[in-house]
């Protein structure tokens, strides 16, 4: 008897959310429609949604009044009467996109049709902590002032961090170059610092979902990122989901039980694999033949004028890269993987990881450089936040359905449609 009415209750309130969420699944619709079409009529929104032209013209009005869309123009080279075009308002809202890396930041202003307005870089603080949160707020802060964006448009950060972002707790996990980012609750501290809501996800996940919307990724379904700089890390896109795992640690590639001794204590804090490939594995390699210590732009430096020990420095890391690459297609088999980072883009390290992986892995695989170099986890981000601002001002009852990214040199569905 109790569950019965219990279940009678339920039914009512979906009966009474009923129309509601109905009016959302439209305004997404519509919206959807004006990004992707845009400058684009209500018959052709029509057309691409199945929606009633009553319906869309009381959503459309909805929208301009809300400032998140304006009348653009009309309609022309079409026999007939000529119909009013909607567009969206790029600068209604803006997100603040930034790519943390153990010795660079990247902070960008982004509208709402994914376009950097802004960027800054400076030096990582390495103090990490709330210094280097304070650090990022300040920089993503002063940006926005300098491109004149207020305050209040600012609805939105993605904080791209090298390690997995703990949701639970507000930590970033397996991140041995960022102090103390795994103590303290870095979502709540960015949000505090900023003054708006904040989403923390993995730096190199932004940098492949930057590349599968802009760069080198496009079309392609299921492929591999493998940033190789300060560490090394890799974004998953399979069946075109970007896959994160049971604790954002997915691709955390770093932690392969290969190329040093996984059981040293040093391994659990920092990684075998990224000892043996990353900066340090470089510069070490180096100095134990040379006896020299010296930054890895230098390596590259001499190996380019015939230096004979960073020539073999650079070769043994891009064995080493292809096992990384190797182990990744046993597991995931993408039809593409894309370098990136600042060791990774090099052409040195393309070249020879192409020539070793064939030697210790039977199947070809393609291999190619990121297409947006050091801007790859700025354009993901942009495309998080793009999906996420979308989500939350046009459609709270459906969490689950994101936004089609703003195209980028496609026929647009308006185009098809007509």
């Amino acid at each position: 008897m109790i569950f019965s009415s219990v279940t009678e209750r339920t039914n009512r309130a979906d009966m009474t959310d009923a129309p509601r969420i109905s009016r959302q699944f439209s305004q997404r619709s519509v919206m959807e429609a004006i990004v992707q079409g845009g400058p684009i009529s209500r018959a052709s929104i029509a057309k691409l949604t199945g929606l009633s032209k009553q319906t869309i013209s009381e959503i459309v009005r909805d929208l301009e009044d809300g400032g998140w869309v304006r009348e653009t123009g009309r309609t022309s080279g079409h026999v007939g009467r000529t119909a009013v075009t909607y567009e969206l308002v790029v600068d209604a809202a803006f997100i603040v996109a930034v790519d943390l890396g153990g010795t660079k930041v990247r902070v960008a202003v982004t509208d709402l049709a994914g376009q950097i307005v802004i960027e800054d870089t400076a030096p990582t603080d390495l103090r990490g902590g709330r210094p280097l949160v304070t650090q990022i707020a300040g920089m993503a802060l002063s940006a926005a002032e300098r491109a004149k964006v207020a305050r209040d448009k600012l609805r939105l950060a993605v904080v791209g961090v090298p390690g997995a972002p703990d949701n639970r707790t507000g930590r970033v996990l397996l991140a041995p170059n960022i102090r103390d980012f795994d103590t303290m609750d870095v979502l709540e501290a960015f949000r505090q610092a900023l003054g708006f809501d904040v989403v923390l996800e993995n730096d190199v996940n932004l940098a492949a979902l930057g590349e599968s919307w802009q760069g080198q990724g496009q079309g392609i379904d299921n492929l591999a990122y493998v940033a190789l700089g300060t560490g090394i890390g890799s974004g998953l896109i399979l069946g075109g989901n970007l896959v994160r795992g049971a604790a954002n640690a997915a691709g955390e590639m770093g932690f392969l039980p290969i190329g040093a001794n996984p059981f040293d204590p040093e391994s659990l804090r920092v990684g075998a694999y990224e000892r043996a490939v990353a900066t340090h594995g470089i510069i070490e390699r180096y100095e134990a033949a040379t006896g020299e210590n010296i930054s890895v732009p230098v390596i590259f430096e001499r190996a380019a004028a015939g230096d004979a020990a960073a020539v073999a420095a650079i070769d043994e890391t891009s064995r080493q890269v292809a096992c990384g690459i190797a182990a990744i297609c046993a597991i995931a088999n993408p039809q593409l993987v894309i370098l990136g980072g600042s060791i990774g883009l090099r052409p040195e390290i393309l070249e020879r990881a192409r020539h070793f992986l064939p030697q210790c892995f039977p199947y070809p695989v393609d291999v190619v450089s990121g297409e947006l170099g050091a801007r790859a986890a700025l354009v993901g981000a942009t495309a998080v936040g793009l999906s996420q601002l979308h989500n939350t001002l046009f459609g709270v009852a459906t969490p689950n359905a994101g936004l089609s990214l703003p195209p980028t040199g496609a026929e647009s569905p308006q185009e098809a449609a007509e």
